[in-house]
């Protein structure tokens, strides 16, 4: 993709979600830090039904921290990987109060000091809860840098970078929650729905699929 490509492919997404949300449910940088470590390897709707029910109980993280590995556990049992999930966060409500008092840190060395807490985790959390211009590849968004021809590579890291590069800054504060959304209901791993694309006409790949 060109850059007039690209500048079209965005503002076509920006046209019809101008605001799009993080589909976790959170109502502070904690509540998303925890929420996001949960999401490894778990879909955000599992994710969602545990901390309904953790977070009115404990959402911060001394709280959390005062549950110990078995309270948490009980409220976190139903999503994958639960005993290490438990585990790291409250590793990470120790350090938060130990390091940082209490508060999520602002900068990603600091959070990826975090256990549990990778690149991608660290640079969602600088991007919904900071408003930084930054990038998480997950798979969603690794699929469609490499097939629209957007930001090719073949490790998540160069696909970041080369987003970072790429995608102009005024669609960068976005930018990450509209391709997660299109993987996720239309750039499907096994077959891409192109017809239902809004950003279609500017993307690389071909043929496109057309409509069943």
């Amino acid at each position: 993709m060109n850059p007039p490509q690209i500048d079209r492919f965005f503002a076509a997404l920006q046209a019809a979600n101008p605001e799009p949300q993080s589909e976790l449910e959170f109502s502070s940088a904690f509540e998303l830090l925890a929420a996001v470590l949960l999401s490894a390897q778990a879909t955000d709707i599992s994710v969602n039904k545990a901390t309904r029910l953790l977070f009115p109980v404990a959402n911060t993280p001394r709280q959390v921290l005062a549950l110990g590995q078995e309270g948490l556990e009980s409220y976190i049992k139903t999503i994958g990987l639960f005993r290490s999930k438990a585990k790291h966060l409250l590793e990470t409500c120790r350090i938060l109060i130990e390091r940082h008092g209490g508060e999520v840190p602002r900068t990603r060395e600091e959070l990826e000091a975090l256990p549990g807490v990778g690149r991608k985790t660290a640079n969602v959390v600088l991007n919904v809860a900071f408003g930084e211009p930054t990038m998480a590849v997950d798979t969603h968004i690794f699929r469609i840098g490499n097939r629209t021809g957007l930001a090719p590579g073949k490790t998540p890291l160069e696909v970041e970078l080369k987003l970072l590069k790429r995608v102009p800054a005024k669609y960068m504060d976005h930018a990450h929650h509209w391709l997660i959304l299109l993987g996720r209901y239309v750039c499907l791993a096994r077959k891409p729905q192109c017809w239902r694309c809004v950003a279609a006409a500017d993307c690389d790949f071909s043929p496109k699929t057309p409509a069943p």
